[in-house]
């Protein structure tokens, strides 16, 4: 790994900490350096606030230092006016000479407008620096801005032989299949993406909430796929805890084409990633017209022999973990 490489590694990690904070923009990270040494660092506030870039240069008690460092960054710094003044100019005003970028941002507001920005005010830039690993944690704001889509994650529970519910049920509220730790990890991913969506019999049996209330971090905004709009209120995903969206035939022609539908009111709804918690039906709907980007599925330590069974997909295993007596795959949709 080169000196680069290293910086560009760290800004990634400190990205990770406004996952779910900062949409619709970017959680982007910035690290500045001296003589080998990281002198400041920041990562995207929540949004409204200020950029990496701006959180980085603050945190350097000594100013006349940047006029010999380096700025590291994830994705380009911005060239225009949004709610807060474009990062390029503040780089420019404090005079510092080298920034290195990890990948360029194609969105049509700044697609390489930024760096060109730098370049003409005499900076050094460097692009292109763990560019996969960049765009990949940039996944949400590349597949909005590109796809003009909603970043799409795919999680569902099943059993050892397969089934994601038993035949029968005595009592309105799920059936868990996995463990506490994993049913927390589920929580933790719900702070970083920005809405779960469900279809309306998973509302009627399991009653569910669809809230983070096992992770600290903000709740998701609730989508519910309910074609007549009939839902009664007294449902838990109507409470107060978050936000919560129908999706009803007034919004959709539900004898056509669904998903495309379904992505082009999330993306009016400036929803930039979405998880797709069930039902069955609901999931496959998704993965048969080929509208997902990540899936993570959980198998527990359980058998029901008989039941509704789980989905079934193909694509790309990335990763392969126990938690405890659960086993959790993640696929991409290559």
């Amino acid at each position: 790994m080169n000196i680069h490489e290293k910086y560009i590694k760290r800004c990634i990690e400190i990205a990770k900490n406004g996952l779910g904070n900062t949409r619709p923009n970017p959680s982007v990270g910035s690290v500045i350096v001296l003589n080998n040494k990281i002198i400041g660092e920041g990562f995207t506030s929540e949004y409204g606030g200020n950029h990496a870039e701006v959180n980085a240069i603050n945190s350097v008690k000594d100013k006349s230092q940047l006029k010999s460092a380096t700025l590291y960054v994830t994705l380009e710094p911005c060239s225009h006016f949004g709610k807060t003044p474009p990062c390029s100019d503040l780089i420019i005003l404090n005079k510092i000479p080298n920034v290195v970028i990890g990948c360029v941002d194609d969105s049509l507001k700044v697609a390489g407008k930024g760096i060109e920005k730098l370049k003409n005010s005499g900076c050094n830039v460097t692009v292109g620096i763990l560019e996969n690993e960049c765009k990949t944690h940039h996944k949400r704001f590349f597949t909005f801005q590109n796809k003009q889509r909603p970043f799409i994650i795919l999680k569902w529970a099943e059993t050892k032989d397969g089934f994601m519910a038993p035949e029968l049920k005595n009592e309105q509220k799920p059936v868990w299949i996995t463990n506490i730790y994993s049913r927390q990890l589920t929580h933790k991913w719900r702070t970083e993406e920005q809405a779960i969506l469900v279809g309306t019999n998973t509302v009627l049996q399991d009653n569910p909430s669809l809230t983070a209330r096992d992770w600290k971090g903000e709740n998701p905004v609730r989508i519910v796929i309910n074609k007549e709009g009939k839902l009664s209120k007294k449902f838990n995903v109507f409470n107060k805890e978050s936000k919560t969206i129908l999706i009803t035939n007034k919004d959709i022609d539900f004898s056509n084409n669904m998903v495309k539908q379904i992505c082009h009111v999330l993306f009016k709804h400036n929803i930039t990633s979405v998880i797709i918690e069930g039902g069955s039906k609901t999931i496959q709907m998704f993965i048969d017209e080929n509208l997902w980007d990540e899936a993570r599925v959980f198998t527990g330590n359980c058998t029901f022999k008989k039941g509704l069974k789980a989905p079934v997909l193909s694509g790309r295993l990335i990763s392969e973990s126990t938690i405890f007596e659960d086993l959790l795959k993640i696929y991409s949709n290559d």
